[in-house]
């Protein structure tokens, strides 16, 4: 299925939960944001938040600097 991943158009595996994601990512252990067509997503919620074909999602990934 396609989803729109930070403004590009990426192929995911039909059934993927965000937590997918972010793992084949590689960010599962880095300081993230992401929500789901505008909706912030709790990291606690990404096993249980289900992609759709179309989904909109946005990932940010924070870096520490001064």
């Amino acid at each position: 299925m396609r989803i729109v991943l930070n403004g590009e158009e990426r192929e995911c595996q039909d059934g993927w939960t965000l937590a997918d994601l972010v793992n084949d990512l590689g960010l599962t252990h880095k300081r993230i944001a992401a929500e789901v067509n505008r909706d912030i997503i709790p990291r606690t919620d990404y096993g249980q938040q289900r992609l759709q074909a179309g989904d909109v999602v946005e990932v940010v990934n924070f870096v520490g600097g001064g």
